[in-house]
């Protein structure tokens, strides 16, 4: 198993990344152009990897962060959804939105992604709501939006608001999504974030 591989990056093509360590090149598929960010050829680079496996082929699918790695990791044991299907989900909505979309039921935002229809999508929710907590997808995402929270108490304050909002029969994706989209300096309690939240909605 690779757990991950840190490199020169050698190569980007529009669904892999050349990964370049101790004279290998290693391919190494991502989610779109979101799945490395704003890397540039030539630097070096740290992906996280996932090992894929079959009697004919051996493949490695790669992330920038160990969330979206888990994520993936977590999606691939749904029954009929493979390795590219998994990473077509993280690619089309990213892991925080995935994990809030099944937390609400949102079949419809999940089967966005490239093949994956209405019966996949809720089978995986089926699947894998059990394994994720709502506390947790919240600070996982709010996490990943530092830019937002200045310190712990604005960080509590926007998980507040996502709570509130989703309270009043907002998805949490929804929620998370206003939520996140309001200016940090435009607040100062969690309910003048839910006001400003609400106009976003």
């Amino acid at each position: 198993m690779i757990n991950y591989i840190r490199g020169k990056l050698a190569d980007i093509t529009e669904n892999s990344i050349i990964v370049e360590n101790g004279g290998i090149g290693y391919e190494i598929f991502v989610p779109g152009p979101a799945g490395y960010g704003a890397w540039q050829a030539g630097e070096e680079v740290l992906v996280y990897t996932y090992m894929h496996v079959r009697e004919d082929l051996v493949q490695l699918f790669g992330f920038m962060d160990k969330d979206s790695l888990s994520v993936f990791k977590m999606l691939v044991t749904v029954s009929g959804i493979g390795p590219k299907g998994a990473l077509g989900i993280i690619g089309a909505m990213g892991a925080d939105t995935l994990r809030f979309a099944i937390l609400a039921d949102d079949e419809k935002t999940i089967a966005k992604a490239p093949g994956i229809g209405i019966k996949t999508a809720r089978k995986l929710i089926i699947e894998l709501k059990d394994k994720i907590k709502a506390k947790e997808v919240t600070e996982a995402a709010l996490a990943h939006g530092e830019e937002m929270a200045a310190s712990a108490g604005s960080t509590q304050l926007i998980s507040d608001a996502a709570e509130a909002l989703a309270a009043l029969g907002y998805s949490l994706a929804e929620a998370l999504a206003a939520v996140k989209s309001v200016d940090k300096n435009a607040y100062k309690t969690t309910s003048e974030l839910l006001k400003l939240s609400l106009k976003k909605l």
